[in-house]
């Protein structure tokens, strides 16, 4: 590794404190990643702590629905879509007849329940359903922002009913800027709610349990009590919300009884017992190895099959389940006919390497897993160029615009009389604003779809790409497992690696030269010296906070164009969190400031600002700012218009000459500049140093702060454990 740059200088300052990032919470501290205050700025992406959803009452007659309600109207409609699915299939398949103990209390609990007793026991399961065959999907279709307001899914609530619940904030003492938000998230008669149960404020994004305790003694007085039914259901409901944003899509019950004490509920069998009663969460029972065989009738009294139980919302389990349920439809569909297995061959022949072995892949099989790092993009290229050629309507979609015009220019390299680009982002495709568009039944258009980036695939988008799928296509999901995973809850991708139910094809193409050889180094746990005598890699070593913004604002403004020949503009800032002395709000005022100085006349920003616009939780669109007027705040990003309304703005656009790795996933930018501040030795992890180095084409400095702690995480540290049901549900062992 080369040292900096020549021309930077060295500035002392004090040490930041506070830096934050990473994967978030354990199960077992599930509550710990909330936002400390109620009003904390909503602006982080949703792998750090989620996005605020409130609107300015006072515009709501005008308001107009973003990019982001759109999205979430065609998200609910899935949802509800599922439900009733889920609904109308048969009860529960019979078994348990051999268990003992509290395996059979249990069982009969969850009978209870789904029989409308009164459940009795203090801790429930679900008895494990055999894996279901692939079923007819009623195929979800695209919402538009004009549908959605006028089917009322999502909309803006009325100015009586913002006015109604502000009245009951102010009698409990809370924030009355959260009027719109708890109108909008309780529904019809939100004040009548919270008069009779003052914890659903807990419901809110940004509501601790502390701060709707404090509401609830103020509006029930000498009625409110620790050991309240009421509160022990909202911080169960509470919980499982925060293991969500950690990545969770269940608990496993002692991690959630042990959190529900950390947080003062007296009896937390109970309050899981009244959360499940009341429906507001579902429960499991989900044996450790699918593959073991139920106990023999000839076994001796008290033989069990081992089991786990766990809890989680349902909207997370029917993603799921159905998400189960469309890959089994995938997989035991035969693929479309679409050409030989003789022209298959012949295109696979004239391949190279592991894109052959893709190719063939996809040939033969409905579900295909593709992994490897950036080089490894040529082989999906030449499987769509090879689908093109057999006829197929071939689409790919990435998970951000830059990730989408950087493989759309590689498909063009490999067959430039291709015609225009068949490359969306996966929001796009699923709106319907990108993409082939849907087919009468409101399946996708189309015969094959690699979606690349496949790690950032959340349980519920997931769910909805498989599900508008229709039988007989072809899915292949690709990307590099060593990354960040989704900023949603589950683990999609490295749950179908561990499952092994469908072909795997594995990239022999390394990504080349001396960045290509660090970052290679690092997926495997190992922080290697390279040779870079094209300065490809640079360290600058600093001693604290101050230093390291210096030295950042040196190395964009100065030395990476002087030395390295990128311009600012094409390089990006990667630090651990938006927090602390060296966080994204930090670095991004010190960065404007050298870049871009200006009043900020438009809530904060001015034309030519380097903006980050997140239209929806886990997305994040790099921009600029164009120019402000009454529609609102006007960007372009990746070329595109795009129209923020004024009331939105604080809560999805933050400045972007610095992102966290993240908000940065998908992304690769010409020079990278990675800030690792003293404090931020705790959130580093081997995929976030992965993440970040790996954003870089070529040039990548690292300021240096975290002395030894770099090299203990590449080692040592690797990615938080997420607990999902998916493994079960396809039938693969539990992951450990």
């Amino acid at each position: 590794m080369s040292t900096e740059p020549e021309g930077t200088e060295e500035a002392p300052e004090q040490e930041a404190d506070g830096a934050v990032g990473g994967e978030a919470v354990t199960a077992e501290s599930a509550g710990a990643g909330a936002a400390e205050s109620v009003g904390e700025e909503p602006g982080a992406d949703a792998g750090e702590g989620g996005d605020s959803a409130g609107v300015d009452a006072d515009d709501a007659e005008k308001a107009r629905l973003s990019e982001a309600e759109a999205e979430l109207a065609a998200q609910r409609i899935e949802r509800e879509r599922i439900a009733r699915r889920k609904a109308e299939k048969q009860g529960p398949v019979a078994s348990g007849a051999k268990l003992s103990g509290k395996a059979a209390d249990l069982l009969a609990a969850v009978r209870a329940v789904e029989s409308g007793a009164k459940p009795v026991a203090a801790v429930f399961s679900e008895p494990e359903a055999p894996r279901r065959a692939a079923q007819e999907p009623v195929r979800p279709r695209p919402v538009s922002a004009e549908a959605a307001g006028a089917g009322g899914s999502v909309g803006v609530p009325a100015p009586e009913a913002v006015e109604a619940v502000r009245r009951v904030l102010a009698e409990g003492g809370a924030p009355e800027g959260l009027a719109a938000q708890v109108a909008a998230v309780l529904g019809e008669g939100a004040d009548d709610q919270l008069r009779a149960d003052p914890w659903q404020l807990l419901r809110v994004t940004g509501v601790r349990p502390e701060q709707a305790d404090g509401f609830a003694r103020a509006l029930l007085g000498a009625e409110c009590a620790p050991d309240d039914e009421r509160r022990g259901r909202a911080v169960t409901v509470w919980l499982l919300e925060q293991a969500a944003l950690a990545g969770h899509t269940v608990l496993e019950m002692p991690a959630l009884v042990a959190a529900l004490a950390q947080r003062g509920v007296p009896d937390a069998d109970a309050a899981v017992q009244s959360t499940i009663a009341e429906a507001e969460a579902l429960v499991f029972q989900d044996a450790l190895d699918p593959a073991a065989p139920e106990p023999a009738e000839d076994d001796e009294e008290g033989a069990e099959r081992p089991v786990r139980i766990l809890v989680g919302l349902e909207r997370y389990a029917l993603a799921e389940e159905s998400l189960a349920d469309g890959l089994a439809r995938l997989i035991n569909s035969v693929p479309k006919e679409d050409g030989s297995a003789a022209d298959w061959e012949s295109v696979a022949g004239s391949a190279e390497g592991s894109a052959a072995e893709l190719i063939r892949a996809a040939a033969a099989a409905g579900l295909v897993l593709h992994t490897g790092g950036e080089a490894s993009l040529t082989e999906p290229a030449a499987l769509l160029v090879a689908a093109r050629g057999l006829g197929l309507r071939a689409w790919a979609a990435t998970h951000s615009p830059l990730g989408r015009d950087r493989f759309g220019a590689l498909l063009h390299e490999a067959d430039p009389h291709a015609p225009a680009r068949q490359v969306a982002t996966v929001a796009g495709l699923l709106s319907g604003a990108e993409g082939p568009g849907r087919d009468t039944d409101g399946a996708f258009d189309l015969d094959l779809l690699v979606v690349l980036d496949a790690p950032q695939l959340d349980v519920e988008t997931a769910a909805l790409l498989v599900e508008s799928l229709p039988d007989g296509a072809r899915l292949v999901l690709g990307g590099d497992p060593a990354v960040l995973w989704s900023a949603g809850p589950g683990r999609v991708f490295a749950d179908l690696l561990a499952a092994r139910i469908c072909p795997q094809v594995a990239s022999r193409r390394p990504d080349p030269g001396p960045l290509g050889e660090l970052v290679s180094g690092i997926g495997i746990g190992e922080l290697n010296q390279v040779e870079a005598p094209g300065k490809e890699v640079v360290i600058v070593p600093v001693r604290d906070a101050g230093e390291a913004v210096h030295r950042t604002v040196q190395l964009v403004a100065d030395s990476v164009p002087r030395a390295i020949g990128v311009p600012a503009e094409e390089t990006q800032v990667i630090t651990p969190g938006h927090g602390g002395a060296v966080g994204t709000r930090a670095l991004n005022a010190a960065l404007k400031e050298r870049l871009n100085p200006g009043p900020g006349r438009f809530g904060g920003f001015d034309p030519g600002d380097r903006v980050a616009y997140s239209p929806a939780p886990g997305r994040t669109l790099p921009g600029q700012v164009v120019k402000a007027d009454a529609d609102g705040l006007h960007l372009t990003c990746s070329g595109e218009p795009v129209v923020v309304p004024k009331e939105r703005v604080e809560q999805t656009v933050r400045h972007g000459w610095a992102l966290t790795a993240h908000q940065a996933v998908g992304g690769r930018w010409p020079a990278a500049v990675v800030v690792l501040p003293g404090d931020a030795a705790q959130a580093l992890s081997r995929p976030w140093v992965y993440t970040a180095f790996g954003r870089a084409e070529r040039h990548l400095s690292v300021v240096h702060g975290v002395e030894q702690a770099l090299p203990r995480a590449v080692a040592e540290i690797p990615a938080k454990p997420r607990t999902t049901r998916l493994p079960v549900l396809l039938g693969a062992p539990t992951a450990g």
